[in-house]
């Protein structure tokens, strides 16, 4: 093996899984950066370090590919501790490859990195000399393995120096859990005998691949199915009710609550999904397969820990063994798309409102119509954050790329973008949705995003407030102060740095962006969208409902 230093012989064992850097350069990691750069990985600059593990994990996340996050030891490695605890939250592979202090010990700059990433649920796998690539290429099955985020950290001193030669087999795929035990037997008995079964899918679903065996499934049980956020359309076709919790429809949501037997497939029934308790009935049977260990809500009556893709197959094999499905369900169909078709959708949306700002839900409906097909669409945390997947066509479950609903955080949003742009080179139009709030917190790396994207679009929610805390609190007679932004004319930042833009304060005004898409949409282009405070959004409302139904269930 070629002698290389220890930031070498850890760039040269990355390089085996991946082929994009994102980061931003300093004393910590700058030898891992030239060897990186040398080994020829794409290293795509930002200008915070808030942004690099951020974009590294959004890359996953839009193309199933491993990417890598770097930053300097320090102010530059907590500088990223936000994105590394959506990363953990959100179950991302992605690895953060970050200097370190010395191994004489600390200086007076220095803090304990390992203890910070294990407070946040991250491994840290530190390299040696002797061990530079054994451990890095641990740290990245690792991460493969668990489905999680690792750093992986250079102490200073060793950087530069010499790596101890190793004898390294080559990557070994990860294994697939298959640990399928005797309860699909009974799974298969339960769905078999139901009138109004359901399949909701989950990101566990689309990351196995398991479409089209679940697919195959309810067509084959006559079932409805739905998806979480994280796999809309996975399951699209006769049936298909759309996404499950506050994104989706009431009509819809009825129709789930009426199910007798509920199969969820890699999905964690979060609070969002399962709209905060109200989306199944309360007499109907939930089965869950997963990988996890064990059951992830209190609603679910079978759990059955295994690939969602092998279960599913092995599903199907034991209804063509003999397992008789109730000819009752075949109707339930016809019913479903009956009352989809006859109770009311999203709201539509107005043409005036109260402060003459935009209603967020028409500019939404007159986006989808106006942007490209071919789309991966990035949305940041925020008040604004239904409007893509309840008024937006979404092509793929991989092209909704939601970040900070994980870890409840904003910001993230820019710096995602510029991971996503870089995974769908393939003549698909990124785009950014984004709140004014987030944009601020992020606003550096809009510069990295106009590098990075070969076509982008930036849609700004611009209702000059934290929208979120407008409506949950100043709703509640608190003072506003705090939650008012100044109106910003994002417009003119984004010509300044090198984008086309518009203020959009009417649907009329989108005239420029379609003009730009005519163009060939090419670059990237700014929409700034003055939007209304005064339309709340669904998800928003179950949201304050719930937290009122439990602070009477705690007084009563």
């Amino acid at each position: 093996m070629t002698s290389l230093t220890v930031s070498g012989r850890v760039a040269q064992v990355l390089s085996s899984y991946l082929s994009d850097v994102f980061g931003v350069m300093g004393n910590g990691n700058v030898h891992f950066l030239d060897a990186a750069e040398k080994l020829g990985l794409r290293f795509s600059p930002v200008r915070h370090e808030g942004a690099a593990l951020a974009a590294a994990d959004a890359y996953y996340r839009a193309s199933g590919r491993l990417a890598a996050g770097t930053t300097t030891y320090g102010p530059g490695y907590t500088n990223a501790l936000t994105a590394l605890a959506e990363a953990v939250q959100a179950q991302i592979p992605v690895v953060l490859v970050t200097g370190d202090a010395p191994t004489s010990g600390a200086r007076p700059w220095d803090v304990d990195q390992t203890a910070i990433a294990a407070g946040l649920g991250a491994a840290t796998f530190t390299v040696t000399r002797e061990a530079a690539g054994s451990i890095t290429r641990q740290a990245v099955e690792y991460a493969l393995t668990k489905r999680t985020a690792v750093v992986i950290a250079i102490p200073y001193d060793l950087a530069a120096l010499e790596a101890a030669e190793e004898d390294l087999v080559e990557p070994q795929a990860p294994q697939v859990m298959d640990d399928v035990d005797g309860g699909l037997g009974q799974v298969a008995r339960l769905l078999a005998g139901a009138k109004r079964p359901l399949v909701l899918a989950g990101r566990g679903a689309h990351l196995a691949g398991a479409g089209p065996e679940l697919r195959e499934l309810a067509d084959r049980l006559g079932a409805l199915t739905a998806g979480t956020a994280l796999a809309l359309n996975l399951l699209q076709g006769d049936g298909y009710l759309g996404v499950a919790g506050g994104f989706g429809t009431d009509t819809a949501a009825g129709l789930m609550a009426e199910a007798d037997v509920v199969l969820v497939a890699g999905a964690s029934l979060t609070p969002f999904t399962m709209r905060f308790g109200h989306l199944l009935g309360p007499d109907s049977t939930v089965i869950q397969i997963d990988t996890a260990l064990q059951p992830t809500h209190p609603r679910v009556d079978t759990f059955v820990s295994a690939d969602v893709k092998s279960a599913a197959g092995r599903l199907l094999r034991l209804l063509d063994d003999g397992v008789s499905v109730d000819a009752r369900s075949e109707a339930w169909r016809a019913e479903a798309q009956k009352r989809l078709a006859e109770g009311p959708g999203h709201e539509a949306g107005s043409a005036e409102t109260p402060d003459g700002r935009l209603d967020p839900r028409s500019l939404a409906t007159a986006l989808d119509a106006m942007l490209p097909e071919r789309r991966t669409v990035v949305q940041d945390g925020g008040h604004f954050m239904g409007w893509a997947p309840m008024y937006w066509r979404i092509p793929r479950p991989q092209d909704l790329v939601m970040v900070g609903t994980a870890y409840q955080t904003i910001g993230l949003g820019l710096a995602s973008a510029v991971g996503a742009a870089r995974a769908v080179e393939d003549g698909r139009t990124l785009v950014l949705a984004s709140g004014d709030g987030g944009f601020l917190m992020g606003l550096s790396d809009l510069e990295s995003l106009i590098a990075a994207a070969s076509s982008a679009v930036v849609v700004i929610y611009n209702d000059a407030a934290y929208g979120a805390e407008i409506h949950q609190y100043g709703s509640q007679g608190l003072t506003e102060k705090p939650m008012l932004i100044p109106e910003v004319d994002f417009s003119g930042v984004a010509r300044a740095l090198g984008a086309s833009s518009a203020v959009i304060r009417s649907l009329a005004d989108l005239a420029a962006l379609q003009d730009w898409i005519d163009a060939g949409a090419k670059g990237t282009f700014v929409a700034d969208c003055r939007i209304t405070s005064s339309v709340r959004a669904p998800w928003m409302s179950e949201w304050m409902k719930a937290k009122q139904e439990a602070k009477a269930a705690v007084a009563g």
